[in-house]
């Protein structure tokens, strides 16, 4: 028999039953039914992620990662998502836009998301460019993801002065937004120096309710407010812990007016799926473990005393590590990995949808050096066994409706 729990907000919780309590999720959706929500968003991300894999060239890899997001379109994920990243196996995505309009050439309905587009290492003028060449192509299907930027040795190799980020990203941010709905772009602040052009080829219809940006903070969030970006929730919180504070929220208010919401957000995160929940445990931690190793090091949080001398950046050097505090840090990382049977990643998948009140999501579901084999294990099992009931969930708005409204 089915028992209603509570939730913290004294508001109807989750139902609970059949074995060890798992969650009903017929009977959550029945009672929770307003007639006015959207069915959730689903799509797949992928970090490019060679971190400690065992063989293979690069070319292999980046064959095989474009190969798995094509297939995503025929397994029924709503939409696919390419990181950016330089210079190292953390992330072999040097360019998501063109990976993307490669992939739009072979799907047919899956939606083409960047997580994220670095705006400071980038022209303004051949962002906006490249994003009309993507929107054309694909029929409308890009979803943009806009970021600012961490590691330096990605700043310093693309010739980016890291002191000039927070600038470089605020002003052109708000570029590339204006451009993709005015079809007009024109220099500001630390751009200052373009002129005023029309873009051609056009933008073909607009980019409201499909932007986003991700690692919010400071000023930035000001920007992506006034540019009318929701948020994208790249790093989940550990199940137990404090959930960070909404901030966004508070600022969007402030900028857009106090009866004003912003978008809901699209959350990612990394999850390992297995029949196996000990099997899944074990792997999920050892993949994770391997990401956050290859983080560590790409963001030089191994590298004390470099921080503070880059305008912005200084807070970060809080999060440094001494040498023997990395492979402990790691360890407690990995604990937190999501990973289990399909039921389990459901329930945490629940529990994080009642947290954010999210559009959509877009798991990572193959990370920290994967084999090929096991990761499109974990991407078919997730499309079988999770993804029919996530999609079955209510959202209140969703990424969907707004590509209907423009199209």
């Amino acid at each position: 028999m089915a028992v209603d729990a509570e939730s913290p907000n004294g508001e109807a919780g989750i139902a609970l039953g059949g074995e060890k309590g798992q969650i009903d999720f017929d009977k959550v959706r029945r009672s929770m039914r307003t007639g006015m929500e959207s069915e959730m968003h689903v799509g797949l991300a992928t970090g490019f992620a060679y971190q400690g894999r065992e063989s293979g060239s690069d070319a292999e890899f980046i064959r095989e990662e474009v190969e798995n997001l094509v297939m995503a379109d025929d397994l029924g994920f709503d939409s696919v998502w390419i990181t950016e990243h330089h210079f190292s196996t953390y992330s072999m995505s040097n360019d998501p836009l063109q990976l993307l309009t490669y992939i739009a050439g072979k799907t047919k309905h899956v939606k083409l998301g960047t997580q994220c587009i670095i705006v400071p290492w980038h022209n303004p003028v051949r962002t906006a460019e490249a994003i009309v060449n993507l929107d054309i192509l694909s029929n409308g299907r890009a979803i943009l993801g806009f970021g600012g930027g961490l590691a330096q040795h990605e700043f310093a190799g693309l010739g980016i002065d890291q002191n000039t980020s927070r600038e470089r990203y605020n002003d052109g941010l708000e570029m590339i937004c204006t451009a993709l709905e005015t079809g007009v772009i024109e220099g500001k602040g630390i751009f200052s120096s373009i002129p005023k052009s029309t873009l051609r080829p056009a933008p073909i219809k607009s980019f409201e309710g499909r932007k986003f940006c991700g690692s919010l903070s400071g000023n930035s969030m000001y920007t992506a407010a006034k540019m009318g970006c929701g948020n994208m929730v790249l790093m989940l919180p550990q199940r137990g812990k404090d959930v960070a504070p909404d901030k966004y929220t508070a600022v969007w208010k402030e900028v857009n007016g106090a009866d004003s919401n912003p978008p809901a957000p699209m959350l990612s995160g990394n999850f390992y799926i297995d029949e196996s929940a000990e099997y899944a445990e074990e792997r999920g931690r050892k993949f994770l473990g391997n990401t956050m190793r290859a983080a560590i090091k790409n963001y030089g949080l191994d590298t004390p005393g470099k921080f503070p001398h880059i305008k912005g950046y200084e807070h970060y050097e809080k999060m440094v590590l001494a040498p023997e505090a990395i492979e402990p840090y790691i360890e407690d990382f990995s604990k937190g990995a999501v990973t289990g049977t399909p039921q389990m990643i459901l329930e945490r998948l629940w529990e994080l949808k009642e947290i954010f009140k999210p559009q959509g999501f877009f798991p990572h579901v193959y990370f920290g050096g994967m084999p090929k084999e096991e990761a499109r294990k974990n991407i078919h099992l997730f499309a079988e066994k999770v993804m029919p009931e996530l999609k079955s969930w209510e959202a209140e708005i969703s990424i969907d409706d707004r590509f209907l409204e423009a199209a």
